[in-house]
């Protein structure tokens, strides 16, 4: 009895005289851990009560802030909190962002889920973001519409399911368009296409076009910061035509490019190396003196341009993946045209020796001067002559070189090499050649 007796001031002093009889019962019926069935209607209407009060804080946020709120969620999600309430019925319908991913749902619920989305929003979609791996060619055409009516700031389309999908005109014809990102498509613009005047972000991968259909998508964008361009078909030469340009990343097998982007900050170039060459440049058969002559211009087999149009004063750092002997040559018209380059990093990737009749680093006559070079690294050296010869070109064009890191990747005579690096002259007075094996 004295165990019990004790058990009643600690029950009793849980809620305070002036807790509300059905919450004192339910913080009892807490304590005491008895079964739900027990409540009675007191603590039940108490309940309910106290979810109505919490439930309304939420429910009667402005719209905007509502569908800001569902804009973080997947659109089948934001769709479900219609059954919470009427102040929640339509409020997915005012989401400034929205989000479309097929996922596990069948293709027939996907498409009404699309088709209802688009045709009840009420407001400016500022994102859309649909991506899916299920077949949605006879529905995409009609989407491209309805969103167009929207005026989105960014799109973002990635369906994987073949065939590529075509942009239909009416997607060229969105002027507020700031961010653009299309995946698994067919780009053919339409005559009458004024261009996008505030893209800044331009994104293509796995796409077909032509040469002057990409042309003219880039020029036609006078303040576009960002592009990728990402393994396509039916380009033969790239016309990068870009004032505002800062960041360029370009994947796929093309033959020739073409780059006037004075503001270019930051270039990924990866080539292809078995693009076939101009048959104005048939580089492939070239002798010794017809390759000299023919560096001054085009770009064959992924080379860089040896002339190129303009001087990229911001560019401060270049890495560079070589697939090609006479790559090593080619990059030099980028060390030129950038004069404040302060980092350089090289990776070696020649699938064949440097075969006799092509041009010897040695005789390249250029003397370029790299001023603002600091520090440089060759990875996948394999102590080949021409990669030596290289690494000498570099050590006496840089008069600010204080560090050259080498990754040794070969398998001749290592101490041969070493001996014939350290004994390279050297223009900078700091300059340290580091081996790493």
């Amino acid at each position: 009895m004295r165990s019990v007796w004790r058990q009643r001031p600690r029950a009793s002093g849980v809620a305070s005289p002036r807790s509300s009889a059905p919450l004192q019962q339910l913080r009892h019926l807490v304590l005491f851990n008895l079964d739900s069935e027990a409540m009675s209607t007191c603590e039940k209407a108490g309940a309910e009560a106290t979810s109505v009060v919490s439930s309304d804080r939420v429910s009667s946020l402005p719209p905007e802030i509502k569908g800001d709120i569902l804009s973080r969620l997947l659109v089948e999600e934001a769709v479900r909190t219609s059954i919470l309430s009427s102040t929640w019925r339509n409020a997915w319908t005012d989401m400034p962002r929205v989000f479309l991913q097929d996922g596990k749902l069948a293709q027939t619920k996907f498409v009404t889920l699309v088709d209802m989305v688009l045709a009840l929003h009420k407001g400016t979609i500022e994102e859309f973001n649909i991506s899916g791996n299920k077949s949605y060619h006879y529905e995409f055409a009609r989407w491209m519409l309805m969103l167009s009516r929207r005026s989105p700031r960014s799109i973002i389309i990635k369906l994987n399911s073949l065939p590529e999908y075509r942009i239909p005109s009416c997607l060229f014809s969105i002027g507020n368009l700031k961010i653009l990102h299309m995946e698994n498509c067919t780009i053919l613009l339409p005559r009458v296409f004024q261009g996008f005047k505030r893209l800044t972000h331009l994104s293509l991968k796995l796409f077909s076009s032509t040469d002057m259909d990409i042309q003219n998508l880039i020029s036609f964008c006078p303040v576009l910061t960002d592009l990728r361009l990402v393994r396509f078909e039916g380009i033969r030469c790239l016309n990068i035509q870009a004032p505002k340009l800062e960041y360029l990343e370009v994947v796929g097998g093309f033959e020739d490019i073409n780059l006037d982007a004075p503001n270019l900050e930051w270039a990924v170039l990866t080539l292809n190396p078995k693009a076939k060459a101009y048959q104005s440049v048939p580089i492939a058969h070239d002798t010794k003196n017809y390759v000299k002559k023919s560096l001054g211009s085009h770009l064959s087999k992924g080379c860089i341009p040896m002339k190129l149009p303009a001087v990229f004063t911001r560019l401060e750092h270049i890495y560079l993946t070589i697939w090609d002997q006479r790559q090593v040559l080619a990059a030099c018209s980028l060390f030129q045209n950038a004069p404040n380059l302060k980092r350089l990093n090289m990776r070696s990737r020649f699938p064949g020796p440097w075969y006799q009749d092509q041009v010897s680093i040695q005789e390249l006559t250029v003397q370029l001067q790299m001023d603002h070079l600091v520090t440089a690294s060759m990875e996948g050296f394999a102590g080949l002559d021409y990669e030596v010869d290289f690494v000498a070109k570099l050590l006496s064009w840089a008069p600010a070189l204080e560090e050259l890191e080498i990754e040794w990747e070969g398998e001749t005579d290592c101490s041969r090499v070493l001996a014939k690096l350290l004994a390279l002259p050297r223009v900078s007075p700091r300059a340290k050649v580091i081996v790493t094996f």
